[in-house]
């Protein structure tokens, strides 16, 4: 199945402080809009195009559900200074794009490595319109695990600090203002009040995020209904066609409502 909307620009919505969020948004087919919209929130230095969120999307559509996806502000699509950013404006525009676009409706938030932490965050806020939540790797609290202590007392003293990137070019950037906000906004120090359906997806051969953090996440919830799937031979990405498909079996497999 191909889908237009993969290569279709943006739509945008705009902040107060006149910054513009780009997103993908595909309303139920047929108006039917009882079921939780799936909210895709993507990983650090990540967007909304990549081939996970792509592949939600393409399942959205042909079981007629409704999906969004979106960048957050300084990434992707959308304007804004990433240098400037922190987890609490990322929380924030994810939660204007549900109010404005999907106008508080219920959801399914889909969080991928460092989205699972902001995920966790806009849970919090949104409470009961919260129907279910899905982890890809999830990345809460890195700034307490992801560093070394030299690597932390560069971020304090310098304002950044430039990482290899496995994955591109340009060496990865980590800000003191980030740094310093997820320092603030700590999810495993304590129960995470969040009781929805929770499932937790990580391989066991991920070399950025220990698949203990999905394990210490699970022990944090306060709900009962939460699931771990560990794939053994899975890396951070989880982005083979098996760990897709595995990926659309959990969202489907989601209770509705």
């Amino acid at each position: 199945m191909t889908n237009s909307n993969f290569v279709s620009l943006p739509e945008y919505l705009t902040r107060k402080d006149g910054v513009r969020i780009a997103f993908h948004h595909i309303p139920a087919a047929g108006g039917k809009n009882a079921a939780p919209t799936i909210v895709f929130l993507p990983g650090y230095m990540s967007d909304m195009n990549g081939s996970k969120a792509l592949a939600l999307e393409e399942w959205a559509i042909k079981n007629r559900r409704s999906i969004l996806r979106l960048d957050y502000s300084g990434c992707g699509q959308s304007e804004g200074d990433f240098a400037s950013s922190t987890f609490e404006i990322w929380r924030d525009d994810v939660l204007l794009a549900i109010e404005i676009i999907l106008r508080g409706g219920p959801v399914i938030l889909v969080g991928s490595s460092m989205g699972g932490w902001v995920m966790l965050m806009a849970a919090r806020m949104l409470g009961s319109s919260v129907k279910g939540i899905i982890g890809i790797a999830a990345a809460p609290d890195f700034t307490q695990w992801g560093f070394s202590d030299a690597g932390k007392t560069t971020i304090r003293r310098d304002g950044v600090l430039l990482s290899d990137n496995p994955y591109g070019t340009e060496p990865t950037p980590t800000y003191r203002k980030l740094f310093e906000n997820g320092e603030r906004n700590l999810q495993l120090t304590g129960i995470i009040p969040i009781d929805c359906p929770v499932r937790l997806l990580h391989g066991q051969c991920d070399a950025d995020v220990p698949w203990d953090i999905s394990v210490q996440t699970a022990a944090r919830l306060r709900s009962s209904d939460v699931q771990i799937i560990l794939v053994k031979d899975g890396d951070h990405r989880l982005s083979r066609p098996q760990d897709i498909q595995l990926l659309l079996d959990i969202a489907a497999r989601m209770p509705p409502y």
